[in-house]
């Protein structure tokens, strides 16, 4: 596992919360929601391209 990946993720975590606080202060808490459920799902996506990768990792060094 890359230190990009955790910074990216960390910089998604920042940006979401950014961008949900402004827009609960604006008074529109639904797209509040959809960018928080946004930031969930292509966080959740990057991490199972990598645990995919793991699994073609251990994969390949067991010769399963």
């Amino acid at each position: 596992m890359e230190v990009d990946l955790i910074f990216k993720i960390a910089a998604i975590g920042i940006t979401v919360t950014m961008l949900n606080q402004l827009l609960i202060r604006a008074g529109r808490e639904e797209q509040a929601m959809m960018v928080a459920l946004a930031g969930l799902i292509i966080t959740l996506s990057m991490i199972v391209i990598e645990i995919s990768n793991l699994f073609n990792t251990l994969r390949s060094v067991f010769d399963l």
